[in-house]
């Protein structure tokens, strides 16, 4: 029996819906769809109804489109003193990192909007059995594993700040705490959403009785969003940034998204340079990966036209801005959140990419809904220009850059990672891997990656070894060494399809799963 196609997702239950999709005759749309309603479900912490997204896909061999779907600030801004936005901490063990919450934290949701939208333009399945395998796995449970348990552990703070939450993620096995890895999370309130939105449509979402929950509830109790903001929510198709790359072509998320661009951005850079480092690893391709993650970092902060943190893509891509920025890596001048990801082929040459994030969650459950709604707004990483700040009936910017590469062999690979900023880095570093060293596409989403920041570097254990690394680690005295592989350098979840057939990668720094539907 021929494959039907693969898929690579962050979590079994997010894979296995998608794969059986696949293998009842669905596409690869119709698979994604399942896929991420799965993933709201399973993934609690790092996606939800109440979240938004991106996905780039290719239906057939016609054009790349993107769609944008991520979450909008409110039409009308409340003053801070009549919203709930308090902060917590994220204990990540040998840190913390301080993040905010609250109905105040809220932007508009647009994952319903998202899904309706590719639904109606790119399914061949009706709605109701697209929310079967998320309905199953919502009202029997899905089994805490151990990464999911560790996100948990690290945002407690969040699904323990309401009783409503506490009741829904609180463990069976040990009162008091939240959920551990082998409890079995239960949630009938959001199967039952599953089923409405799929009897009634996203109306009931966005003008209906759950819009009117919202709405009453973010007026009652210190939210931004009011009605008018569910219901003038819109998912925007959008062109996809295209690039060429050492003779492939590569298509990314694009504006207002900022990762695509800040990625292309940094691939431009890599291409200028010659010969390309022999050794994947080496001293020499880290230090210059290093360099070009520094530069794209500043330029970040360079091309940021407005508060919003959103980049100016006309400059960032200009000729002359680049050929700048080509002379520092070459050292001829100058001497600065939760996310899953789901890909998906199919046999018909379908292409699906999704990329999607809650934030982590604004720690508020809508009442007898079991969904609960991003705190955007309490990102600074989204909001550089500071909280309360920002520009009223905007799409927020994201890093997340589901992506798409074509080789001139005619293969082809989907890929998209988890991890805040860490995003853009991670997909450099396997498409680099890929192009430039020619790694099968399991080892280049497994091997290890470094991170630049702020001036603070980030490597990963199995970088050869430290000596190897002197150089590298004197430039950078901010820096540091992990002693073992982490969901913070990204979680990248890639499929391909070549003259071999279907293949798939996905990253086991955040549990990543790859199905073969029909094999």
């Amino acid at each position: 029996m021929s494959p039907t196609g693969v898929v690579a997702a962050g979590h079994p239950a997010t894979a296995e819906a998608a794969a059986v999709i696949l293998e009842a005759g669905g596409n690869a749309f119709d698979a994604v769809i399942a896929g991420q309603l799965a993933a709201c479900v399973a993934e609690p912490v790092l996606c939800s109804l109440g979240g938004g997204g991106f996905l780039l896909t290719r239906q057939g061999q016609g054009p790349v489109r993107a769609l944008d779907f991520f979450v909008q600030t409110p039409v009308h801004k409340r003053g801070s003193q009549d919203i709930e936005f308090l902060p917590i901490l994220a204990d990540f063990g040998d840190a913390q990192q301080e993040f905010h919450i609250g109905l105040g934290s809220v932007a508009t949701p647009g994952m319903v909007a998202g899904l309706f939208e590719a639904h109606r333009c790119l399914a061949s399945l009706p709605m109701s059995v697209l929310v079967e395998p998320a309905v199953r796995v919502a009202r029997e449970g899905v089994r805490v594993n151990a990464l999911q348990a560790y996100a948990f552990r690290i945002v407690g703070a969040i699904y323990s700040h309401s009783a409503p939450a506490r009741a829904l993620y609180g463990s069976p096995t040990r009162p008091g705490t939240l959920v551990v890895e082998g409890d079995v999370l239960r949630q009938p309130a959001l199967a039952d959403t599953l089923e409405r939105l799929a009897r009634e449509g996203e109306a009931w979402f966005y003008h209906g009785e759950f819009a009117h929950r919202v709405a009453d509830l973010c007026a009652r109790e210190g939210g931004q969003l009011r009605l008018e903001d569910l219901q003038r929510y819109q998912a925007h198709w959008r062109e996809p940034l295209a690039l060429d790359y050492r003779g492939h072509r590569i298509w990314i998320n694009p504006p207002p998204s900022s990762g695509g661009l800040l990625l292309g951005f940094a691939l431009k850079l890599l291409e200028a340079l010659e010969p390309v480092p022999r050794d994947p690893g080496s001293a020499a391709h880290l230090e210059r990966l290093a360099r070009v993650m520094a530069l794209t970092d500043r330029a970040r902060v360079e091309t940021q036209s407005g508060i919003d943190g959103s980049v100016d893509a006309a400059r960032l891509l200009d000729p002359g801005f680049l050929a700048r920025y080509r002379n520092e890596v070459q050292g001829r001048t100058y001497a600065p959140r939760g996310t899953t990801h789901l890909s998906v082929m199919d046999a018909q040459g379908n292409v699906a990419s999704l990329t999607a994030s809650n934030g982590e969650g604004c720690g508020v459950l809508i009442p007898d809904t079991g969904v609960m709604l991003n705190n955007m707004l309490g990102e600074e990483d989204l909001n550089p220009g500071g909280f309360f700040r920002w520009r009223e009936n905007q799409r927020l910017t994201s890093m997340m850059a589901p992506t798409l590469l074509a080789r001139p062999d005619g293969s082809e690979v989907a890929l998209g990672s988890g991890g805040s900023n860490r995003i853009r880095t991670a997909i450099l570093q396997v498409l680099v891997n890929l192009v430039d060293f020619g790694m099968p596409l399991g080892a280049a989403v497994d091997a290890p990656r470094i991170h630049l920041e702020r001036n603070l570097l980030s490597v990963e254990t199995g970088l050869g070894d430290l000596g190897d690394l002197d150089s590298l680690l004197a430039r950078y005295p901010q820096h540091r060494v992990w002693a073992e592989r982490s969901l913070f350098f990204g979680g990248v979840h890639a499929v391909s399809l070549g003259d071999q057939g279907f293949s798939g990668a996905g990253d086991a720094r955040r549990g990543g799963v790859v199905r073969l539907a029909g094999a």
